[in-house]
């Protein structure tokens, strides 16, 4: 049987351009690579801290137009830099759906929503989380291996932990029913989802202190709960611990290279194929 080659798609003349833009964009292997993502986190760095310096009373009457300027002018090249990344990649609505995608999309977002709903820009600050690209930049292949190795440790552990939140539910229904039964509305247990409110904030060891029971007998149940809040704190932890150690048991080495089919990351070392979508990565 012929094999029919993989069609490359880059090969053809006309997308180079789009070739020589994702080289730039997406691998920090190459020395300008390396350069736009030093500088882009540069100016992501420095967006953030405009927002938050922003919110400051004093410095946002004083210098509120050089604000302004600086967080459209952010702006502006942030959503160039999202259309590069767009026209680059082979299946711009994969990477566009993507969860770094639409953290750039994001990123980008709050200021253009801020024309109409006041306020919204301060959600440019969701920025920072494009700074997890520097694991990639400086080739922090060890940080960079376990993020991946704790992701997949949390994913695995998503049926385990609905499971336990459900039994938690159920639970903290139960108390909620009997603290209102005993306390009542007298003591502010006005209602079982008032009473739901606080065992919630009793079983997480929280305590605001706001609602309290006033009964012996509501005390001796209100200890048993906070007793109960230690180990249920530690469930969830342990779940995603046994997880995280399975996980790094058969770990591996990735490397920085991102798929130039569907521009997703954290492929071994030795891998010649994308393993999301099979994809060449030479």
């Amino acid at each position: 049987m012929k094999i029919t080659p993989q069609f490359n798609y880059y090969e053809t003349p006309e997308a180079n351009w789009r070739k020589k833009i994702y080289t730039i964009i997406f691998e920090a292997d190459t020395h300008k690579g390396r350069l736009f993502d030093i500088v882009l986190l540069c100016a992501i760095f420095v967006s953030v801290l405009v927002v938050v310096l922003e919110t400051i009373p004093t410095l946002h009457r004083e210098y509120f137009m050089a604000f302004y300027i600086v967080e459209w002018v952010f702006t502006i090249l942030f959503s160039i830099e999202y259309i590069l990344r767009l026209l680059s990649v082979k299946k711009p609505l994969l990477y566009a759906t993507s969860f770094m995608g639409l953290v750039d999309l994001l990123a980008v977002l709050p200021t253009f929503l801020s024309l109409f709903i006041v306020g919204s820009q301060y959600l440019m600050v969701i920025r920072i989380i494009r700074l997890v690209r520097i694991f990639r930049i400086f080739k922090l292949v060890h940080f960079l291996n376990e993020a991946q190795m704790l992701g997949k440790a949390l994913r695995d552990s998503v049926f385990k932990i609905i499971v336990f939140i459900g039994v938690v539910v159920i639970i903290v229904l139960i108390f909620a029913t009997l603290i209102f039964i005993i306390e009542g509305p007298e003591n502010g247990f006005t209602s079982i989802p008032m009473s739901m409110y606080w065992t919630i904030v009793t079983i997480t060891t929280v305590g605001y202190g706001d609602i309290a029971p006033q009964t012996v007998l509501g005390r001796s149940l209100a200890s048993i709960i906070m007793l109960m809040g230690y180990a249920i704190i530690a469930v969830p932890t342990g779940i995603v611990t046994a997880q995280f150690t399975r996980k790094h048991a058969n770990k591996s080495s990735i490397k920085g290279t991102a798929c130039p089919n569907c521009s997703k990351e954290g492929h071994d070392s030795n891998a010649d194929f994308c393993k999301y979508c099979g994809f060449s990565l030479e």
